[in-house]
């Protein structure tokens, strides 16, 4: 039921989109000063605690550079059906399946908070976006960028359907060029791992979509494909 924060850019995501409770914060004391009118803006309730350099290496057994540390208290998910209901009429959603890499799920919700994408859907085998490097290489997109967990036995595509969203699938073997693809106004862009890629049940029902490359490449990483299309749409 808790994350950690790591650094100031993430720090003052966190702070700033008020989404998820700081339960207390540590800093080094040479990052105070500059980081009081953050301080300033957190419930008086908030615990901030202070050391010196020696001290905060000694807790974690090595240097630590950025001297900002905060934990944050975690809420319940809204669930997928209720997020997608609040959306606006055009919208984009970010769904993914079978990502696995940390760094990965931190780039994609970085390209999705970069490009407006006003959702992510999780499958019930992706990684925690809320571990701490995904919300560190996100540099704090995943506190500020909605999300929700599929349930095991969902089924994504009819759920999207139901609410007005079609579905577009990432495969090197797309029918469909992204660059001549005119965007719907309700639009759920469906990402694999980097392997096996997306299930073939879900992409015999989706339109697919394709990114040409030269020679005899075939694919991308998930976070750069996901960049290139979220730019695209």
């Amino acid at each position: 039921g808790r994350f950690m924060v790591e650094g100031e850019v993430v720090l003052r995501a966190a702070v700033r989109d008020g989404r998820w409770p700081l339960s207390s914060l540590l800093l080094a004391a040479k990052r105070v000063g500059a980081l009081q009118p953050v301080l300033d803006s957190l419930p008086a309730e908030t615990p901030v605690y202070v050391a010196g350099q020696a001290v905060l290496d000694a807790i974690v057994g090595f240097h630590i550079h950025r001297g900002i540390l905060a934990i944050g208290e975690t809420a319940p998910d809204p669930g997928a059906d209720r997020l997608l209901a609040g959306l606006a009429e055009r919208a984009i959603v970010v769904v993914l399946f079978c990502i696995g890499n940390h760094d990965n799920m931190g780039g994609v919700f970085r390209n999705a908070a970069a490009f407006g994408a006003d959702a992510v859907l999780l499958g019930p085998d992706c990684c925690d976006p809320l571990y701490r490097k995904a919300i560190r290489v996100s540099v704090g997109a995943a506190l500020t960028v909605p999300f929700a967990r599929l349930a095991a036995d969902a089924e994504p595509i009819a759920l999207l359907a139901g609410h007005g969203f079609e579905a577009l699938a990432l495969s090197p073997a797309g029918e469909t060029i992204l660059a001549e693809l005119a965007r719907p106004a309700r639009a759920a862009v469906l990402f694999g791992s980097e392997g096996p890629g997306l299930p073939s049940e879900l992409m015999a029902r989706t339109r697919t979509v394709s990114i040409p490359m030269a020679g005899a490449f075939d694919s991308l990483n998930v976070a750069t494909t996901s960049g290139i299309v979220l730019h695209q749409l």
